[in-house]
């Protein structure tokens, strides 16, 4: 999947967002955008509900696994396991900085062990036939990022490491809550853009304060992805311009109208398993950002969706308050 250069696109991992429900309607507007899971604990690949954590639908490929973790031959059990789910890549979170996932002795933590991070890859690779990605930050604490990052891709590289993502600021294990860590830290792009200086064989992502399409198409000059986080989850709209705009598909005005039914048949089918509307809507409710309609469309979505015994006609309504000749006439 790395070896030519693809994807250009990534919708980053993001804790309580990007479960099943949110990549099938994200996949919907991009066809082409690689997609991630939430981090999944290793463990919980090993002991927990497989299908729970795991399943997916054959619609959201391509689509990575992220897994959190510091043991190998743990981590190399569940990329194993997610190999035989059929997730397209395998990837390792090397950034997340949660006092949760800090306590387990994983995360951006590993930022401190690179040598360890080489060792989980290197059981990862050999235990699948998939790439094998890790997603890092550019230092940690009062590391410096220039020894740091590249001493984490030195070795990560030569474990067999498919591609690094990164995510262009420190993370501060100590006095910032992982919100804070995702605003304060000072933004370091031109840093990324100096390790794929040093690897220009290989793939080097960034990940980090990206919030629109051009803005990833200038990072792309330098880079070879760019990964959209909480812009493409609170403004979706953007990723169903993401084909034309990064992968030279034809420029044609989306279908909101096969969206719907589309997501429609997938709310049915889930409330028909025993879920919720709610737990489909919730990731759509950015949808519309900004067009006509859009404040009601969300006031349908957030009080009728999760009532009792709500059902895909509170989407068709939601839908129906959304002037779409007004968003074709912007278009």
């Amino acid at each position: 999947m790395y070896r030519n250069r693809s994807p250009r696109l990534a919708i980053a991992p993001m804790m309580d967002w990007t479960d099943r429900h949110c990549r099938f309607f994200h996949r919907q507007l991009t066809r082409e955008a690689l997609l991630y899971t939430e981090m999944v604990v290793a463990d919980a690949v090993i002991h927990g509900q497989r299908d729970r954590l795991l399943g997916f639908d054959a619609q959201e490929h391509p689509v990575a696994l992220q897994l959190g973790g510091s043991d190998p031959a743990k981590l190399a059990e569940a990329a194993a396991v997610g190999a035989e789910f059929g997730y397209d890549e395998i990837n390792l979170n090397v950034g997340c900085p949660s006092d949760r996932v800090q306590s387990g002795t994983f995360g951006a933590c590993l930022m401190k062990t690179p040598s360890l991070v080489a060792e989980c890859v290197a059981a990862m690779k050999a235990a699948v036939a998939i790439p094998v990605t890790v997603k890092c930050r550019i230092g940690v604490d009062d590391q410096d990022p220039e020894p740091a990052l590249g001493t984490l891709a030195d070795k990560v590289f030569a474990a067999g490491a498919d591609a690094l993502w990164v995510h262009a600021r420190k993370a501060w294990l100590e006095g910032l809550s992982p919100k804070e860590n995702r605003e304060i830290p000072p933004l370091d792009y031109a840093r990324v853009y100096r390790l794929k200086q040093a690897y220009p064989d290989r793939f080097i992502g960034i990940n980090g304060g990206i919030g629109t399409l051009a803005e990833a198409a200038r990072h792309l000059v330098h880079v070879d992805g760019a990964m959209l986080g909480r812009a493409a989850y609170h403004t979706p709209g953007i990723l169903a311009e993401a084909d034309a705009a990064l992968y030279g598909a034809p420029a044609t005005p989306f279908d909101h109208g096969e969206l719907l039914q589309t997501m429609c048949a997938y709310a049915e089918r889930h409330i028909a398993a025993g879920g919720r509307l709610g737990h489909v809507t919730r990731h759509m409710v950015g949808l519309f950002h900004g067009l006509p309609g859009a404040r009601r469309y969300r006031q349908i979505l957030s009080a009728e969706a999760n009532r009792p015994g709500a059902g895909s006609d509170v989407l068709r309504d939601a839908f129906a308050a959304v002037d779409m000749n007004a968003e074709r006439a912007a278009a």
